[in-house]
């Protein structure tokens, strides 16, 4: 009797033994399970991680066009490429229409316009405004006149007003400058205050700056410039009581305006176009053209 009650004694001990392991091993294993499980929820977080990360750019940009949007666009290049520091931007200055005609020929990637497309242009090209921009009629600073209407000015224009007198300043012969043939800002001057009369120069100057610098230094000269570019050196008049101002022209107050458009060919896979258009309509981008004068689209 007491063999078989050591046996039976024996054999208990040996089953809760048995249990106690299996119970070990399965919260062993359970605890690896989650373990694997979290190397892979880690795995897959630097999978993500690595996929949303920003393709690194390289190459080289090219761009042709509008010297009004000078200054905006070699402050958006310059932040651009340090952004991207595998990217060079190059930009020639010679013109909108240069500038288009380029793009649609697919000699530079970006043609800056500060001018519509026309019809036949756009058949090819994309348009993306990136700003508004007035376009100030400016005058030597020794000038008393403060105001003048949009049909003054065509008449000044088409030299049928040749005096300052006639308009109620000094008694001046009036000095008509503008822009080259081919220029956006003098086919947006013209569109929006010419109507159907020609324009008469005394001098067409081919860049902003030179249209500024003569009428400074030009006693009774009137010119048209970029918002953007003008400075203390001339003096800009209202038209029809308007103040050329970044606020009117964005408010559509101030009537003498235009767009800054880069222009590309329609359907490009072209990774650095869009990535720079991107960048332009950026809040950090449309920033740089505030900062320089013209008027923010976003």
């Amino acid at each position: 009797m007491n063999k078989k009650l050591i046996s039976l004694i024996a054999g208990v001990a040996l089953v809760a033994t048995t249990t106690g392991c299996s119970n070990s091993a399965t919260s062993s294993t359970a605890d690896a399970s989650s373990t694997a499980g979290n190397t892979s929820s880690a795995s897959d977080t630097t999978k993500a991680d690595d996929s949303s990360a920003t393709e690194e750019l390289s190459g080289t940009l090219s761009m042709n066009g509008s010297t009004s949007m000078e200054k905006v666009i070699k402050a958006v290049n310059g932040a651009f490429m340090e952004k991207n520091k595998g990217v060079t931007v190059n930009l020639n200055l010679t013109g909108s229409g240069t500038g288009i005609q380029e793009a649609s020929e697919g000699k530079c990637d970006i043609g800056n316009s500060s001018r519509k497309l026309k019809d036949d242009e756009a058949e090819k090209l994309d348009a993306t405004v990136i700003g508004l921009d007035g376009i100030a009629l400016v005058v030597n600073p020794t000038n008393k006149l403060e105001d003048i209407t949009i049909e003054d000015l065509a008449k000044v224009y088409s030299g049928e007003i040749t005096n300052w007198k006639d308009l109620g300043g000094d008694d001046k012969a009036i000095v008509v400058i503008g822009r080259e043939d081919g220029s956006g800002t003098r086919d947006g001057f013209e569109s929006i205050v010419m109507g159907d009369k020609q324009p008469q120069y005394a001098q067409e100057l081919e860049s902003t700056g030179s249209v500024i610098n003569a009428v400074a230094t030009t006693d009774g000269a009137i010119g048209y410039a970029s918002l953007a570019n003008v400075d203390e050196t001339v003096k800009a008049l209202k038209i029809g009581g308007v103040e050329a101002t970044e606020e009117n022209v964005k408010s559509g107050a101030y009537e003498v305006q235009r767009p800054f458009i880069c222009a590309t060919l329609k359907d490009s896979d072209n990774k650095l176009v869009k990535a720079y258009l991107d960048f332009i309509l950026s809040e950090e981008g449309q920033a740089l053209v505030l900062a320089q004068g013209a008027v923010p689209v976003k």
